[in-house]
């Protein structure tokens, strides 16, 4: 069984560089995690067209949310870690059994602090904040790299 990938994000992800960016790396994690049994990796966008503020958009996404998955919320304030740990950790939840994983992006006034006492992990890019949109880039060549780790692939070099 394949642990599959969740991306799910607030908004609506319309320019073209950071869209044509993270479909790159998404197909790339596709092709080199199939035959580890990771992916495929899909995006689940959701909009608060009400303007509910951030437990409006809470709710759309637990909706988003696949029943039983792990849910992973990303945040400045949450765990940092190396690409290797991270790669480990989808592992992990592939060798335990796991069939899906969401990752949570919030809007632009970040995470509904409801979402946080959900949550099975919390996990940061880094103490700065990153733009919405941008995250969802980083995250997929993340996926990527830590296809590539588990795979033995020479992409990361560390």
């Amino acid at each position: 069984m394949a642990l599959k990938v969740h991306i799910c994000a607030v908004g609506r992800l319309r320019s073209r560089p950071e869209l044509d960016m993270l479909n790159d790396y998404l197909v790339r994690f596709d092709r080199t995690g199939r035959r580890l049994g990771l992916g495929p990796a899909i995006v689940n966008e959701v909009d608060d067209r009400r303007g509910g503020g951030k437990t409006a958009e809470a709710d759309l996404l637990r909706g988003a949310v696949p029943r039983g998955a792990v849910i992973c919320v990303l945040d400045e304030r949450g765990k940092l870690m190396s690409s290797p740990e991270f790669a480990g950790l989808l592992g992990q939840w592939r060798d335990d059994g796991q069939s899906d994983v969401a990752f949570l992006i919030g809007g632009a006034d970040g995470i509904d602090p409801g979402l946080f006492g959900q949550a099975d992990a919390i996990l940061s890019f880094g103490k700065m904040v990153w733009p919405h949109m941008l995250a969802r880039v980083m995250l997929g060549e993340q996926l990527f790299r830590s296809a590539s780790i588990l795979a033995g692939a020479p992409y990361h070099r560390a």
